[in-house]
């Protein structure tokens, strides 16, 4: 399982379920990696796509204990996801948030792909900084990109010791 991300330079992540920054050459990242897969994320996370709906060419699972959707896998706690996540190929699984949900699902990631970006997004939720964690290691770093007035970079981290679903 992958999770991908994009974060300030404090690794912040959100504020007011909302993305820090809009930075198309992320979104566009973020659209072909995970087109055609299945993406894994929480409640507020679904609510915060344009009209709540799920995204589109991909399988929408959402963890969550009062949420009930036809348009979307609605899985109730852990256990329940860890099941319903057994069904597809560890490749094809990406966890897209929020905070919690990431949280949650890292000791079983194995690879994460973040953008950097480097601002400070004056963020209210934030992500594990893996460059903190020992069993996280960064294997990939781009050039630095400047697209819509910020610097990015898109790095990829291994987890060293990842937990099976």
């Amino acid at each position: 399982m992958k999770a991908i991300v994009a974060v300030d330079k404090f690794w912040g992540i959100g504020k007011n379920n909302d993305l820090l920054f809009s930075i198309p050459e992320d979104m566009k990242f973020f659209r072909t990696t995970t087109l055609n897969k299945v993406v894994v994320m929480g409640r507020k996370t679904l609510e915060s796509f344009p009209n709540g709906n799920p995204l589109k060419n991909r399988v929408n699972i959402v963890l969550s204990s009062n949420l009930e959707r036809d348009d979307c896998v609605v899985c109730k706690d852990l256990s329940e996801l860890k099941e319903q996540l057994k069904k597809y190929d560890d490749q094809d699984l990406f966890v897209i948030g929020g905070a919690s949900v990431y949280k949650l699902l890292l000791p079983f990631v194995k690879t994460a792909l973040v953008t950097k970006v480097d601002a400070d997004g004056q963020a209210t939720a934030f992500f594990e900084n893996l460059d903190n964690l020992s069993n996280w290691k960064q294997e990939k770093e781009s050039e630095v990109i400047e697209t819509n007035g910020y610097k990015i970079k898109f790095t990829e981290y291994i987890n060293l010791s990842p937990k099976e679903l």
